[in-house]
């Protein structure tokens, strides 16, 4: 098992086809004590409920708005009271908003950019003092395609700019906290079928997509959970400030 005795938290883990969902049933196979962070509480325990649990015990889930930087600060406490430590922190949580530029409005910024973007940095604030103190700690942060293409398919430019601000945040991150043990990489998934993306591509939508992907198929959200338990495990102990793409070669450079 690659995570054995770890404990970690995803945030934005709760949704039943989502990317953090997988990789929680992934870290737990893997032998991790999981933490699913969501601001849909009940859906939250819910999905940590059903988890295999490790060693007999049940993992955990919480509350949390991730924009709120006293929620962020009181989950961890509660995550370090239940398991006693964090080594990994996953900060899966996002939200995506297809309108074109001239129609995005004050709120609209601000929303995406709280979330995609503060919130890791809110959520990485409360965790890494504990890392430090243990010399040791792996972060994955959630980017997309979108940042490295200047635009996605389900997102708007706000939505490219909150995940490329997160590729320069995680890097900063990476470089400042490398000291101490504690690295930081980020994901940049393409199109991944999820919740998100559910009931809205088109026959001729995916036909055109897929001419642009050399592996001739849609990404599943299995495909970045392997990623994030890579990043999490001691195979990429030699890894920081690294941007991993997730793509099928949708975008290759």
């Amino acid at each position: 098992m690659l995570l054995r005795g770890k404990t970690a938290i995803i945030t934005g883990a709760a949704s039943p086809r989502g990317i953090g969902l997988a990789t929680a049933r992934r870290f737990a196979a893997e032998g991790a004590r999981v933490a699913i962070l969501d601001i849909d509480g009940p859906a939250a325990e819910d999905a940590a409920r059903n988890l295999e649990p490790v060693n007999g015990q049940p993992h955990l889930g919480l509350a949390c708005n991730v924009t709120d930087k006293d929620a962020c600060i009181k989950a961890v406490e509660a995550v370090i009271g239940k398991f006693g430590r964090i080594d990994i922190l996953v900060n899966n949580a996002g939200v995506t908003q297809p309108v074109k530029l001239l129609d995005i409005t004050p709120e609209d910024w601000d929303r995406i950019q709280d979330v995609n973007l503060k919130g890791i940095l809110f959520l990485s604030q409360a965790v890494i003092p504990h890392m430090q103190k243990r010399r040791s700690g792996s972060i994955a942060c959630m980017s997309s395609v979108s940042a490295q293409r200047g635009g996605g398919i389900f997102g708007g430019p706000h939505y490219s700019a909150a995940k490329a601000g997160v590729l320069g945040l995680a890097k900063a991150m990476a470089r400042e906290f490398g000291p101490d043990g504690i690295r930081v990489n980020c994901v940049t998934p393409g199109l991944i079928g999820t919740d998100i993306t559910a009931g809205k591509l088109t026959d001729e939508m995916r036909a055109k997509i897929l001419e642009g992907i050399p592996l001739g198929r849609l990404g599943e959200a299995a495909d970045v959970a392997g990623i994030y338990t890579f990043l999490a495990s001691d195979l990429s102990a030699y890894v920081t400030g690294a941007v991993i793409d997730v793509n099928g070669g949708m975008l290759i450079h």
